[in-house]
């Protein structure tokens, strides 16, 4: 990796706040001394902060940009240490290390952060920052995408859980129990969505079930069968329309739906991807544009504010959530200098 050396008078303080960050859990529900951390460090540095009633952490001030990322991470116990100038442990990469920079960057430039909860889970963090505060003039989402890369999209998200009861009965009998009929639902449910491999994933719509659960019930006069269900969704197809298909397959059952997160693809030629497209070039990269097959916060942004986003971070996605997360030092300290570039670049207008 080629980057630009430059000295800063945060740099320690930034590497400080990450290892501490990474060295402290924080699964999706208990981000309290994680949150406590992210006050004191600004705090230190005589920024307004304060921790708002669904547990993010709030510093507003110049709102010519918004950064935020998620606080939370996935539950996994990955030794902390540095090696070979690289920090392991669980959310180095995802995304306590794109939190860290944030932080580091909105202190050093006097723009708004927030460091929400729960990403990992029901994103009820950005949900309420949605709910609770006025448009920025622009949000910096942080998850990782590599110090040279900027996400533009990402697929939407929806969640069901099946549920199916028929009458108990000897096992030799033909008729479908309610096992069978959540079993040929699902079947169904793939085949509408079949993979087509012409087309790149993000297009397409992907379907997984996560979670099973059946037998006999407790009255041991039925069969019971739950399922629980995901599907991503591409730009192309809205939630409704997804719901519509996949309900057009129940013969039996029911599907109790969640509400759902939005797909999203931003325009590469707003002010906020030409600035990082510069700051990158200015650090010595050369600038990619991406789009992700998962979701993130920035659905949610981008369904609520009509102003221009993209989501940046240092760290190579493709440990997320991995047992061997890990992310090299010299790669954060250069998505400080980009994001801290890209802050000041926005605030000037």
């Amino acid at each position: 990796m080629s980057t630009k050396s430059k000295t800063r008078t945060t740099e320690t303080n930034a590497r400080e706040l990450l290892v501490d960050l990474v060295s402290t859990p924080s699964p999706s529900g208990q981000e309290a001394d994680a949150a406590a951390l992210l006050v004191a460090f600004f705090e230190v540095h005589d920024r307004e902060v304060y921790v708002d009633d669904a547990g993010n952490v709030r510093a507003p001030a110049d709102d010519s940009v918004l950064l935020t990322s998620h606080i939370d991470t996935v539950p996994g116990n990955i030794p902390v240490e540095i090696r070979d100038g690289e920090l392991w442990g669980r959310g180095s990469v995802d995304a306590t290390g794109p939190l860290a920079a944030m932080a580091t960057a909105a202190v050093e430039t006097g723009v708004s952060f927030a460091g929400v909860v729960e990403e990992e889970t029901t994103s009820s963090g950005a949900r309420f920052l949605c709910e609770d505060r006025t448009e920025p003039d622009a949000v910096v989402n942080g998850e990782p995408s590599g110090w040279e890369g900027i996400t533009l999209g990402y697929r939407g998200f929806l969640d069901g859980t099946y549920v199916a009861t028929s009458e108990s009965g000897h096992s030799s009998r033909p008729d479908m129990n309610a096992i069978e009929e959540a079993m040929d639902w699902w079947q169904k449910v793939e085949n509408a969505f079949e993979a087509d491999e012409w087309r790149p994933i993000f297009e397409q719509v992907t379907t997984k079930p996560v979670g099973f659960d059946g037998g006999l019930g407790a009255d041991g006069l039925s069969v019971e069968a739950t399922m629980e269900v995901q599907f991503r969704i591409p730009p192309a197809l809205s939630a409704d329309e997804l719901r519509e298909l996949a309900d057009s397959k129940l013969v039996e059952g029911t599907v109790h739906w969640e509400k759902p997160i939005p797909p999203v693809m931003e325009s590469p030629r707003t002010e906020v991807a030409r600035a990082f497209r510069v700051a990158i070039r200015g650090a010595g990269g050369s600038p990619r544009l991406l789009r992700k097959t998962g979701t993130s916060d920035m659905n949610l942004y981008a369904d609520t504010w009509d102003c221009p986003m993209v989501t940046y971070g240092p760290g190579n996605s493709d440990l997320d959530h991995a047992p061997d997360e890990h992310l090299p030092l010299d790669e954060f300290d250069t998505s400080v200098e980009i994001l801290t570039d890209v802050a000041r670049t926005l605030a000037d207008g």
